[in-house]
This record gives structure tokens, sequence and C-alpha cells, in this order.
């Protein structure tokens, strides 16, 4: 709770604004634009993604019938279902307008309609990303998925509609909602196999 308050400081400091802005500013004034549309549907898919990583893994445990990837799998969707109720809550309750609306000079790719902090995209790519690294932990999975978050990242800004502020509460945001999902699924696994046992007993 501490960090969120951090943050929320940060994120309604004048002076902390006035540099989120100015790095804005270096991103998208002197982006490439030939890449936009490109970017658009990199930061655009992390919906897609999110959704359908548990539900393959789920899917491969069932034909495999393999309890570890099943669990595997509910740690990632509930990663997933936590990072979409933080972020929508955050959303409502901090009510940051889109830095396009603030700072006429920015080339903002389309218009989004919800708030700008934090960055929901890159909560879910983050999120995916932290979820797979912690069920798989091999470089090859870990080194592509965070290319990938953190690619989501950079386009939400290079596209002109999130702060670098919304961008980094949103790979926290996606990264903790990983962690705290598996801690918490295992504590319950635990807790059903410790009573399994003591009623085989």
């Amino acid at each position: 709770m501490r960090y969120f308050w951090i943050l929320f400081f940060l994120v309604n400091n004048v002076w902390s604004q006035n540099l989120d802005m100015k790095i804005l500013e270096k991103i998208n004034l002197n982006r490439y634009k030939n890449i936009d549309h490109s970017l658009d549907i990199l930061s655009s898919s992390s919906d897609y993604i999110g959704i359908a990583v548990p539900l393959i893994e789920f899917g491969r445990g069932l034909i495999l019938q393999d309890a570890s990837i099943k669990n595997k799998a509910l740690d990632l969707g509930i990663g997933l279902l936590g990072t979409y109720a933080v972020g929508y809550g955050l959303k409502k309750a901090v009510d940051r307008p889109r830095p396009y609306t603030k700072n006429l000079k920015l080339e903002n790719f389309k218009v989004e309609n919800d708030s700008s902090f934090p960055s929901g995209s890159t909560a879910l790519a983050f999120n995916t990303a932290t979820g797979l690294s912690l069920a798989y932990k091999k470089w090859y999975v870990i080194a592509p998925a965070f290319a990938y978050a953190s690619g989501v990242g950079y386009a939400r800004m290079h596209l002109g509609v999130h702060y670098p502020s919304d961008v980094l509460a949103g790979a926290a945001i996606g990264t903790a909602s990983a962690i705290i999902s598996r801690k918490l699924n295992k504590l319950v696994r635990n807790g059903v196999r410790k009573r399994k046992i003591k009623h085989e007993k």
C-alpha cells in the first residue's frame, strides 16, 4: 500500500508531471512514424494474449492430463483477473486525463476513451510475461516474454496515449499480480493437500 501512495504522489506532483511530459514529448515527437500502425497492433494484442495464454495452458494440461500445467494455467488466469481489477479500480480512482488532452503538441495515434493511469495494456503484458517466467524458468521463455511486455509499454508512449509513469505503474501492477496470484494459489493448494493427508489418516 505504501508504494501505491508514493506512486500516487508522483503522478499528482507538478515537478514529476513536467518530467513525465518532457520524456513523453521526446519519445512521441521524435518517433519513427512508419511503425505507428505496427506498434498499435502490438499494444492492442495484450488483451488477447493475456486471455489466450491461460486458456491454452489449461487446454494443454487437460490433453496431457498434467495437473501441474493446469495449476500454472490457474496461476496465470487469477493473475490476469487481478490485473484487470486493480487496473480498472485505479483508472476510476485516479481519473488522470490522457496526455494528448493536456499537451496539444503530442501526436496521438488514436483517441482513447478511458483514463490514462495506469496503462492497462502494459499491466496485462507484464502480468503475462511474469506469469510465464515464473511457470517456466527458462531464458527462452523469460527473454521473449519481457521483450514483448517492454515493447507494449514503449508502444503506449510512442503512440502518445500514456505518460511514462502510467507505463511504469502498469508494469508494476502486472508483475505484482502475477507474483501474488502464484503465491496465493500455492498456499491454497498446500492447504488442500494438508487437509487431504489429515483426512486420510
